[in-house]
Parts: structure tokens; sequence; C-alpha cells
């Protein structure tokens, strides 16, 4: 771990005061799905800004995990099969949440009751599958989830 942090696989972004940290294999989506919601964000008022993405920089601050994105990549997001486009970015952001974006067919009906994932040795996020159904806008579906983040 450097002093910003241990690089993480993932897309971090702010939305309003909550930082999130989208997390899953290569190709399910963490990075569309985190632009989308940027965009979505914006069109309902919201300060929204990318922190990182691909790699994320993890550290801890105390009780808290502070995410930045490494100074090469910058501002730049990847949209597979499209292009790598520019973004408004934040340098840092304490994030409360995990994200992982999941394709039907989904065989668990629900998941575990305080599901947790560990990014990092000894950095633990609380976790929400955000199921990607054909037509459902996943940032609304966020929303539903955690309605908190349009609050803050």
């Amino acid at each position: 771990m450097t002093a910003a942090g241990a690089n993480a696989h993932g897309t971090a972004i702010v939305i309003g005061t909550t930082g999130l940290f989208f997390t899953g294999p290569s190709g399910s989506g963490k990075s569309a799905v985190a632009l989308h919601c940027l965009q979505q964000a914006r069109t309902r008022g919201l300060f929204s800004a990318l922190v990182g993405d691909d790699q994320v920089l993890l550290s801890r601050a105390g009780d808290r995990i502070v995410a930045r994105g490494p100074p090469a990549i910058a501002g730049l997001a990847e949209l597979r099969g499209t292009d790598i486009l520019a973004a408004a970015t934040i340098e840092a952001a304490v994030v409360s949440r995990a994200i992982r974006p999941v394709r039907p067919p989904v065989e668990e009906r629900l998941p575990a009751a305080g599901e947790m994932i560990e990014p990092l040795p000894g950095l633990l996020l609380p976790l929400t599958r955000l199921p990607l159904f054909p037509g459902c806008d996943a940032f609304a579906l966020l929303l539903a989830i955690h309605p908190e983040i349009a609050a803050g």
C-alpha cells in the first residue's frame, strides 16, 4: 500500500455526499452502470463525479475508507466496446458502500443480510447487489434500494 492507498479493481463515484465503489468481475458492467448513475444523478440536480475507473486507490482514514483515482487516468472512464470517455472528476471521496452489478438470471432470491466485501485486506464495505434487468433504469433501482443517496 502506498501513501495514496492500495490499488483495487473497480470504479468509484460520488453522488451528493455518498461515495460508492462498484465492484465485480471484469466485463460485469461496473463502468457502464457507474457512468449511467453519474448522468442520471446530474439530470436530477444532484452533485455527481467520478473518483476513479478500473483502478481505485483505497486507504483507511480512521474508521472510513477513502477512494482516490490514480493521477495517470484521472477524469477518464472506459466504456467497454465503445471508447475511453472524459468524466467530471473529484480527487477523493469517502466510500460507504460497494455496489455489484448482477445480470439475470440471479440464483439467490435474497442476498445474505449484512453482506460485506473486503476490497482489500482489512477494509470492509457493505455490499448492495444491483440487478440489471432489460429496460430497467439502474439509477432508479439504486435509489429504490438506497433512497438516502438522493437525500445527501
